[in-house]
């Protein structure tokens, strides 16, 4: 969730979004399986290893965007400058080991982007 919950994601934005955090997931050698989003938010589903920890990877896939997305989008300044920061503090992980990966490719798919 953006913060302040303001809604300032374009598709092109989310694209770029995308790039980014792909290669932050590579970098810490897990798989962005499917990434969506909204105006204020975004959706992803990683598969990570047990020896990285989803707290560090979170961090790391928000402060390496938020810093990438504001040098290459300084309009979206108008929305965070109160803060200095793109995302709000909180974020939900859940384990989903049980579930079929269709069915939550399907649910991450159907996440709405903005037009």
């Amino acid at each position: 969730m953006t913060k302040f919950r303001h809604e300032v994601f374009t598709d092109t934005h989310l694209n770029r979004m995308e790039e980014i955090m792909r290669d932050v997931c590579a970098d810490f050698e897990t798989e962005l399986r499917e990434f969506n989003g909204g105006n204020n938010h975004v959706h992803l589903l990683v598969n990570f290893p047990p020896k990285i920890a989803p707290s560090k990877l979170v961090n790391s896939l928000k402060g390496v965007s938020s810093r990438r997305m504001r040098q290459e989008f300084p309009e979206l300044a108008r929305h965070y400058y109160r803060a200095n920061k793109l995302w709000s503090g909180s974020y939900f992980a859940g384990s989903v080991g049980g579930a079929p990966i269709s069915v939550l490719h399907q649910y991450i798919e159907q996440q709405n982007r903005p037009g």
